[in-house]
């Protein structure tokens, strides 16, 4: 007979990943990741100590295959920044559970939308607008400040079912919101 594989972390937190966005946030604990793996609980726990850290593990994973996805340029949005601000839109449609898991949970407690912007691995966007659109850093961090509500409240009405999801509607109302904020930064307002 040949021997049972092992259960690596990296396994773990691919299952805990396919249990979030299959079923939600709520349903990832160690009975439900060691089921998705087909074994008993043993090697989930001899892994993770906590189901808190099995959630941080999950929770870095799905980080990284969201910036992934909205970093991966539209072809037919010739614009990097909208294109961004689409493909987040996109992936609240597509992954439901996951963008309520990275963004409507406490993970952000007592932080301000400036301290989000400044943190580590969030400037992607920053830097690129600024050479695309010959801004300055400020001025780039305004505009993306702006357009990321916008962005981030149809996201979030999508992922809660509040709304339907159509491309050529928000591609609109991103254009013009984009197009409103440059406006009123030329008059220096």
């Amino acid at each position: 007979m040949p021997p049972k594989a092992k259960i690596n972390k990296d396994m773990i937190v691919e299952a805990g990943l396919k249990v979030v966005q299959k079923e939600g946030a709520e349903s990832l604990n160690v009975r439900r990741v060691a089921a998705e793996l087909g074994c008993s609980t043993q090697p989930v726990m001899y892994h993770y100590e906590s189901v808190s850290d099995l959630k941080s593990d999950v929770y870095a994973a799905a980080d990284e295959l969201h910036t992934r996805y909205i970093l991966t340029p539209d072809e037919n949005v010739h614009d990097p920044l909208l294109s961004i601000g689409l493909r987040y839109i996109s992936f609240a449609n597509e992954n439901k559970h996951l963008f309520r898991f990275l963004f409507q949970s406490d993970k952000f407690h007592n932080q301000s939308f400036r301290d989000l912007l400044d943190a580590n691995g969030k400037n992607p966007v920053i830097q690129p607008l600024c050479m695309h659109m010959g801004l300055s850093e400020p001025q780039a961090k305004e505009i993306f400040e702006t357009l990321f509500i916008c962005v981030h409240g149809a996201a979030s009405m999508i992922a809660n079912n509040s709304i339907t999801y159509d491309e050529a509607y928000y591609a609109k109302l991103l254009t013009n919101t984009l197009m409103g904020i440059i406006e009123v930064m030329k008059r220096g307002n």
